[in-house]
Order: structure tokens, then C-alpha cells, then sequence
């Protein structure tokens, strides 16, 4: 099984980048005790408030796409997107570091 890794940037609206932040906040509160979710982070940009980043890391791509069926189309996706002005997904390659589940753990 090969961990996923993404960051997921979104551009709040002029003003609202605080509103969406609590509310993926929120998102990351649901997601404790989460089979598969290894990590989480609500991110705001230091020069940007309004550009918040998602890091997040799990155990598969079969965990991750669970957990996307269960908050598509739940009133808290759909009232976070309505304050997304743009968003990108960036998925990446794992190829260890630091802090993962297991000391030493590699994804190579």
C-alpha cells in the first residue's frame, strides 16, 4: 500500500480566507480517528490571509477516496466552497521524512 501526500491550495474570496480556514479547521477536527488519515494541516499564507493550504497525508488512496465520499455534497463542504474564489490540488510523490507513522519509514 503507497501513502498519498497532497497539498491543496484555496483562495478565499476578498475578506473571507479567516471563514474558510475555521471551517477546514473544522474539517480537521472530523478527521480525528479517521482510519487512514495520517495528517492534516490547515495552513494560512503568511503574505496571503485569504490563500489557505491543506497538507495532508494517508495511509492509501482507498482511505483517502472514503473519506472524499463522505463529505462530498455534505453542508460543510458546500459552505466551504462557496467562500473559494480558486482551488488547486497538488498531488505529490512521498519519499519519506521526518515524522512520518514509523520511524525510519520510507515511501521509496
Amino acid at each position: 500500500m503507497e501513502k498519498v501526500a497532497r497539498y491543496g491550495k484555496f483562495v478565499a474570496q476578498d475578506g473571507r480566507g479567516a471563514e474558510l480556514a475555521e471551517l477546514l479547521l473544522g474539517a480537521a477536527n472530523a478527521l480525528e480517528g479517521v482510519a487512514g488519515c495520517e495528517l492534516y494541516l490547515v495552513n494560512r499564507q503568511a503574505d496571503a490571509s485569504d490563500t489557505i493550504w491543506v497538507t495532508e497525508l494517508w495511509r492509501s488512496q482507498a482511505d483517502l477516496d472514503d473519506a472524499l465520499k463522505q463529505v462530498a455534497g455534505s453542508p460543510e463542504a458546500a459552505a466551504a466552497m462557496r467562500l473559494v474564489q480558486s482551488a488547486e490540488m497538488i498531488e505529490l510523490d512521498l519519499l519519506g521524512g521526518a515524522g512520518l507513522a514509523s520511524p525510519g519509514s520510507s515511501a521509496v
